[in-house]
């Protein structure tokens, strides 16, 4: 299948914009001008306006000399760049390229997008409407390149559907200014009355090229197709996103299943293909108010399964609130690995981290939880305790170190010890008692110390004496002196951790 471009014409995008705010503009001839020279010139004038004869260039006062009821205002510096930003990123619904025409068109590579709208007669259509019943005069043609769509788009006066491949029989008829030339080519072409894109269509590039500059020849070949002519999309494009735009809108939460199945479907296979899975992704589903409600998921490790993946949606389908209807779905994967290809068997022993099942429980519990909702751990090179342990990127990832199994260890450990008042006899010994919130707690077994230093290259400090200790009540504790004994030794005590 061939390139398809569409050009977007915005006649009168700025005066458009002021009528939009203001819509008694509409009926009456206005313009926006800007200072030249100590001068106010006419930048744009709106269709009223140019009926009765004004036009860009004109100085304001000759144009108010003859058209008294003219209405004026300042044109704002960076006013047309910036709606056809904005105007762009509305676009991206149509296509995901999106590229910024100065001074006042788009260009949307609409290639395998038109047939989501039953047609390109329909796509356009669709374009066309929504964006009149905004406000604003457009001119929108599709051709097989860039150049033909926009010459068709500004100077075209048949059906702005280009056949792929028929650019020269459209083009044939179109003054020389549809090919975007330089002025002072055009006006050299019609002082020799080249006045049409037929009369030179056919000359020998080098002819042109030396009667007027490297410009005309190459636009002329991009606008045949005999040249590629690069585009710099609005966002650059994902390596992973499935569209589905809605012909009716969608409203009910059977619906939005069905949308992502349909969205995850073309993805999974195409990441299977490449050996890759999906470790976050994104649906952002674009409501007929304007507004875009979106919601991800995470995965514990690369995944390309439909069922897995459909489960995880499923579960955020009730923060899709649909309002008026969800006209399109956007499903992007924003995070990809390499996947390992899982082997199937009669009969399967895998067991542990290697069981994909458990990945899958997982992703399933922080999808009905909340993404911390589930933790693994791995051992860190740190004498300090609440150190020696880190988080874990991923299920799948691997201990640079073992776990310290030569000294006992809590099985709960606070995240910051926790001061404690105790009641000690000698120096150096363990205490007779400890009051911890409150509560005191007799202690009759206890064994230790011992030390653990202070790591001095992260921070300063004082070295930690810890005991084992047991109550009156059979529980056991993980306490600890900071630093040598001292005059107020009942301070220096924490409660860091609980065992089982």
């Amino acid at each position: 299948m061939g390139k398809r471009f569409a050009s977007i014409w915005f006649r009168y995008l700025t005066t458009d914009r002021y009528a939009i705010r203001k819509p008694g503009l509409r009926a009456v001839p206005f313009a926006l001008a800007a200072p030249v020279h100590g001068r106010m010139v006419i930048t744009e004038a709106n269709a009223v306006a140019e009926a009765q004869g004004v036009t860009p260039g004109m100085v304001v006062a000759d144009a108010m000399a003859f058209l008294p009821v003219l209405e004026v205002a300042d044109a704002r510096p960076g006013l047309a760049a910036g709606l056809l930003k904005v105007l762009g990123l509305w676009c991206i619904r149509y296509t995901p390229v999106v590229a910024v025409v100065p001074p006042d068109g788009l260009t949307l590579d609409i290639s395998g997008c038109a047939h989501l709208w039953g047609g390109e007669r329909r796509y356009l259509k669709d374009i066309v409407s929504r964006l009149r019943s905004r406000g604003f005069h457009v001119r929108v043609a599709v051709a097989g390149t860039i150049g033909a769509a926009w010459a068709v788009a500004r100077f075209g006066r048949e059906i702005p559907l280009v056949k792929s491949g028929g650019e020269a029989d459209v083009l044939r008829s179109l003054p020389p200014a549809a090919l975007r030339l330089e002025p002072e080519v055009t006006a050299k072409l019609h002082k020799l009355g080249l006045r049409t894109i037929g009369s030179f269509m056919h000359m020998p590039p080098s002819v042109l090229r030396r009667r007027f500059g490297d410009g005309l020849p190459l636009r002329l070949r991009q606008a045949l197709g005999e040249e590629d002519e690069p585009m710099v999309p609005l966002r650059p494009i994902p390596p992973y996103v499935e569209r589905l735009p809605c012909l009716e809108p969608i409203r009910t939460a059977a619906g939005i299943e069905i949308a992502i199945q349909r969205l995850l479907e073309p993805l999974c296979k195409r990441m299977s293909g490449e050996g890759r899975g999906l470790r976050a992704a994104s649906l952002a589903s674009h409501r007929l108010d304007g507004k875009v409600v979106q919601v991800g998921i995470t995965t514990s490790r690369a995944t390309a399964s439909l069922p897995h993946l459909v489960k995880l949606f499923g579960l955020k389908v009730p923060q899709i609130e649909p309002a008026l209807g969800i006209e399109l779905f956007v499903l992007e994967a924003s995070s990809v690995e390499d996947a390992d290809p899982v082997q199937e068997a009669l009969w399967s022993s895998t067991t542990g981290l290697e069981d994909t099942a458990l990945p899958e429980l997982i992703d399933r519990l922080k999808g009905r939880a909340g993404i911390r909702a589930v933790y693994r751990y791995l051992p860190d090179e740190h004498h300090w305790p609440e150190r020696t342990f880190r988080e874990a990127s991923s299920i799948t990832e691997l201990p640079s170190t073992g776990w310290k199994s030569d000294r006992p260890r809590p099985t709960r450990l606070l995240p910051q010890p926790e001061s404690i008042e105790v009641t000690a006899p000698i120096p150096d010994y363990p205490p007779m008692l400890f009051r911890y919130r409150g509560v005191a707690h007799p202690i009759k077994r206890a064994d230790g110390p011992e030390r653990i230093e202070r790591e001095w290259w992260l921070d300063p400090g004082e070295h930690r004496d810890y005991y084992c200790v047991e109550d009156d009540k059979g529980r056991r504790y993980w306490i600890f002196r900071a630093g040598h004994y001292g005059d107020d030794s009942s301070r220096q005590w924490f409660l860091h951790g609980f065992f089982a």
